[in-house]
């Protein structure tokens, strides 16, 4: 199940980029509240209160308890606009959500075992993740916070597959139930210093050959004239 978290907010007017300016000088982010049925709420809310949720993973992939002038809706983050290169958050926008409908979110994908890997403990090769999250679709009460997938076994040039992923009761990953596509997800591939060195041999065989070449041209040329 989903970690739970909460997050006041207050109505604000819509406004332009001045509006939404003045705000984010008195330390609040604007943001806005849609679907469910109901009207968009414009909003405004704490910038280091939503800034050090931003920074927990689990935020991103749950159920948020949106206490709106002391009454609360339940919603999930959608979109996070941040400033070029400031530790600041511009803008959010907030999807409401109902008990007894499906929606769709991407969640985490925790690796387990890669160090355990045969492909990395015995054959030194490199764990590389191929997808950090899935999209999933479920009811508000089967969200996970996370989902898991076992590469202990993983061998050499082996790959895990979105079929890999332990999957609770209540919950589809969208790419295999709509286009039925098992990508691959995580990978172990052999150590970059075997392919330099392959490259340095290859680059070596070649300048000898280009110096044989060389000096058998120059023992079938004919000799000059002399003076």
């Amino acid at each position: 199940m989903s970690a739970s978290y909460e997050l006041n907010v207050t109505i604000r007017e819509p406004g332009g980029t001045g509006a939404s300016r003045r705000l984010r000088r008195s330390g609040q982010v604007p943001g806005v509240m849609y679907g469910a049925g109901k009207d968009n709420a414009h909003i405004v809310f704490n910038h280091e209160d939503v800034m050090h949720k931003l920074e927990i993973e689990a935020f991103h992939s749950a159920i948020i308890d949106v206490k709106v002038d002391g009454k609360s809706q339940q919603a999930i983050v959608r979109d996070v606009q941040m400033h070029p290169y400031r530790r600041q958050v511009m803008h959010i926008d907030f999807q409401r959500i109902r008990a007894t409908e499906k929606f769709e979110i991407s969640v985490p994908i925790h690796y387990m075992g890669e160090e355990e890997a045969p492909g990395v403990r015995i054959d030194g090769g490199i764990f590389s993740r191929l997808m950090n999250d899935v999209q999933i679709s479920c009811l508000p009460a089967d969200l996970p916070e996370y989902l898991e997938v076992d590469v202990s076994a993983l061998d050499m040039s082996a790959s895990v597959h979105l079929s890999d992923i332990k999957i609770p009761d209540g919950v589809t990953i969208t790419s295999l139930a709509h286009e039925g596509e098992d990508l691959a997800i995580a990978t172990i591939m052999p150590p970059k210093i075997e392919e330099e060195e392959e490259e340095v041999e290859a680059d070596a065989e070649g300048l000898e050959a280009a110096e044989e070449g060389d000096a058998d041209a120059d023992a079938e040329a004919p000799a000059g004239d002399a003076e």
